[in-house]
């Protein structure tokens, strides 16, 4: 049995010394589980296509809609502005939208475009979000987050995470929005929302919008590989969202409100246990 194990780690992650990104496609939840046990301390993000790059939904659409790049930080900034000038009205604590971290959490929570890539600590979440709406192979990608942790990049040593902390004032602004240097941030606003909390969130913030994650990380030429993409094929979704669904990870508890109890509703039209069918079929059942 140990020789088996020893046999299928062997051929887990194709990687090359040096590459960014490894891809494995699993054959079944458990191999999922098992993968990603060996990932302690990493940051997953479930993507239900896995075909999609790693982007942020600010990206995505600037990509597709506004495709002349010079005026990027031009529409970015002002919808911050907007939303600065008016979320005011929503909110029981309007000084968050002072954070810019905060400001753009808050936007991101209520679904505006920004430059936040949400990932998760916990790999099954990820894999929900992956699998929930998927109706094609989706994908689950790990961030060597340890190894990336206190990274810079090679051609910007100076640029250590400490320095570009988009929590100090001012850094936003100088080392994000500014849409020149290849680097990212991870971590999590000074103070996290009840959602954040609910998903083990945290956060990657990208330095450029035009490159997807891991052509931003070739700057960082680290001797471990980076991330790592599990691919979950179509057939494996089913097995993965009643395993899910046993350990309580649901939309009803990732989105503690009532927006999120009724997301779970749609799960709950396909786990029908056999008691619940059998007395369905029972005549004179309602």
């Amino acid at each position: 049995m140990a020789c088996a194990a020893a046999a299928e780690n062997s051929f887990r992650w194709r990687s090359r010394k040096g590459q960014v990104l490894t891809e494995i496609e699993i054959s079944s939840w458990n191999e999922f589980v098992s993968l990603t046990s060996e990932l302690d301390g990493w940051a997953f993000r479930g993507q239900q296509d896995a075909n999609w790059a790693l982007l942020s939904s600010l990206s995505r659409y600037l990509q597709a809609f506004i495709p002349d790049q010079s005026g990027w930080r031009t529409r970015e900034e002002r919808a911050i502005r907007i939303f600065r000038r008016k979320a005011h009205n929503y909110l029981s604590k309007p000084v968050a939208l002072d954070d810019d971290l905060r400001c753009l959490s808050l936007m991101q929570h209520h679904g505006a475009p920004t430059r936040l890539l949400d990932f998760t600590k916990s790999p099954f979440v990820a894999a929900f979000f992956a699998l929930e709406s998927a109706v094609s192979d989706a994908a689950v990608f790990a961030l060597n987050t340890p190894v990336l942790w206190n990274a810079p990049p090679v051609n910007n040593p100076l640029l250590t995470r400490d320095t570009i902390d988009p929590r100090k004032k001012g850094n936003f602004d100088r080392y994000f929005l500014q849409n020149d240097s290849q680097i990212i941030w991870i971590g999590e606003p000074t103070e996290m929302d009840m959602r954040l909390v609910a998903q083990s969130g945290t956060v990657v913030l990208p330095g450029v919008l035009d490159k997807s994650l891991d052509e931003i990380l070739k700057e960082y030429h680290a001797e471990e590989t980076l991330i790592r993409k599990i691919i979950l094929p179509r057939h494996v979704r089913d097995e993965a969202m009643k395993a899910l669904y046993r350990m309580n990870i649901t939309n009803a508890t990732l989105f503690p409100d009532l927006d999120g109890l009724a997301k779970s509703i749609k799960f709950e039209l396909e786990v029908i246990w056999p008691r619940l069918i059998d007395d369905a079929v029972k005549p004179g059942a309602v």
